[in-house]
């Protein structure tokens, strides 16, 4: 089914359902920042212990959602979408729970298993759904409200932390799920490639791909001791890298994912933009939640208040940044919108003890702002128009691995990079010290995300020579020997709509 109207009751209800599930994955991911100083205290927790609360939620979630969306095209996205908001929930309510931080860090883990299902189900769901003329549009909305949840996280999350208490972070995905699932179940119709119904689960691949998240990510963090064991992590993180890439070549129509997806130059060069942007992403959401506490001396609710200019600039303009990008293509957005998140991040080098809201943050917030909704919707969008409507859910589900593992690595590793030590949230001008030199770092690979989208990133013109290019932007299957005589990106070109 694919002609559902934006415009219509059940456009309405389908694109309310799937802005709801994905805002719990994504306010999770943004809110838990703020609570960060909170949690440390009252668990008595070091800096590696704050990453690993953060990490624990995207490594399972980096690592199964190729999975998650392989589920959805084979067995229903609905069915998959409601599977994963009811898990969510659960182990939400098992992080308000939890006594200790081990036993928070492993219902983070759980956390993210649960929006390894619904994040890729969710975006599938309106690609499946909506008629042509309308996806551009619906995924643009979808991409508004779902950036207007991650940029709410922060103030919601600061308001709960100095109001109820840090619990009540997680305690909130309970009432959202009761209130998503059944909607999904009333309203949004079901959709699933029924060619794979017959095929075996790549248990295997999302088994290594995890694994091999998880040792680099370990290695990074725990680096600081300079073991071997830490070593050792690292080099069995690499080969279980370079296992899980042949194990998907070898299962070709049984893998979790299917090497060939990336034959579409569109997709591999919309992929590569997406590791550099979302990798700055989550070290600033990370770090700058702790900034502004510790060493600017903000509440947690002023912290989480002062990202809300970005929050007004998603929902006014990221729909028209969508239209936009359907209309001149990605090339253009892609290219200025990371580098405005960059200067963005470099204002940021301007707080430090005492700042101003005003004069300090608020000028950084709104660059930020506005290269988020410059990019995002066109950087999804792109995505999904890159491939058949078929593999939506597996090309939703490889972006978003991409995106949540640059975040993963990002995390565990600016901390490394900076000289930040264990305890150096407790100290304001230790920590002051070693996010100024984060930041800069942030912004060198905002502007390297920039470079590649100038130079590999197309809209559809002359080197879409079949009809299905034509209309979607994509070509099936071709040769990548064909590199060396054209550029890379330069064909498929750029889809005109989503």
């Amino acid at each position: 089914m694919s002609d559902v109207r934006l415009a219509s009751p059940q456009g309405k209800w389908i694109l309310l359902t799937t802005v709801l599930g994905s805002s719990m994955a994504l306010l999770d991911s943004t809110v838990v920042n703020v609570a960060l100083p909170r949690i440390g205290r009252d668990l008595d927790a070091d800096l590696g212990a704050l990453q690993w609360t953060v990490n624990a939620y995207m490594l399972t979630l980096a690592g199964l959602i190729l999975l998650g969306g392989s589920l959805g095209d084979r067995y229903g996205r609905r069915r998959v979408f409601v599977v994963g908001v009811v898990w969510f929930a659960v182990a939400s309510l098992l992080c308000g729970l939890a006594p200790n931080v081990g036993v928070l860090v492993a219902a983070r883990a759980l956390q993210g298993i649960g929006g390894a299902l619904l994040t890729p189900g969710s975006l599938a769901l309106i690609q499946a759904s909506f008629h042509p003329d309308d996806r551009g549009r619906a995924v643009g909305l979808w991409s508004g409200f779902g950036g207007i949840g991650a940029a709410v996280g922060p103030f919601l999350g600061g308001w709960l932390v100095d109001g109820p208490g840090w619990r009540w972070v997680f305690l909130l995905n309970v009432p959202l799920a009761l209130f998503c699932a059944p909607i999904a179940l009333r309203h949004v119709p079901e959709s699933g490639d029924g060619r794979t119904l017959h095929g075996r689960f790549d248990v295997l691949g999302a088994a290594l791909g995890a694994f091999a998240l998880a040792m680099v990510t370990y290695a990074l963090i725990e680096a600081r001791s300079g073991s071997l064991v830490v070593v050792g992590a690292a080099v069995v993180g690499i080969l279980a890298g370079v296992a899980f890439v042949y194990v998907e070549r070898r299962r070709a129509d049984d893998a979790m994912m299917p090497l060939d997806i990336f034959a579409s130059r569109q997709f591999t060069a919309i992929n590569l933009v997406t590791l550099c942007v979302y990798a700055a992403f989550g070290g600033f959401f990370f770090l700058s939640a702790l900034q502004l506490q510790v060493v600017a001396g903000f509440s947690a609710l002023g912290a989480g208040t002062a990202l809300l200019p970005t929050t007004a600039l998603m929902l006014l303009l990221s729909a028209r940044s969508g239209e936009l990008a359907v209309r001149i293509g990605p090339r253009v957005p892609l290219t200025v919108g990371p580098l405005l998140c960059a200067a963005g991040m470099l204002l940021m080098l301007r707080v430090g003890a005492g700042a101003s809201y005003a004069a300090d943050v608020l000028p950084a917030v709104l660059v930020l702002g506005l290269g988020m909704v410059t990019l995002v919707a066109p950087l999804t969008a792109s995505v999904l128009a890159s491939v058949g409507t078929e593999r939506a859910g597996l090309a939703s589900g490889v972006n978003n691995a991409a995106a949540r593992a640059a975040g993963l690595v990002a995390v565990a590793a600016l901390p490394l990079v900076t000289g930040m030590g264990e305890e150096a949230y407790r100290s304001a001008v230790a920590f002051d010290a070693a996010f100024g030199r984060a930041m800069v770092v942030c912004a060198g690979i905002l502007v390297v995300g920039s470079g590649v989208a100038y130079l590999t990133v197309r809209r559809p013109g002359a080197g879409c020579a079949t009809p299905e290019c034509r209309t979607h932007g994509f070509v099936t299957a071709p040769p990548l020997e064909g590199v060396g005589d054209r550029p890379l990106g330069a064909a498929p070109p750029d889809p005109p709509s989503a």
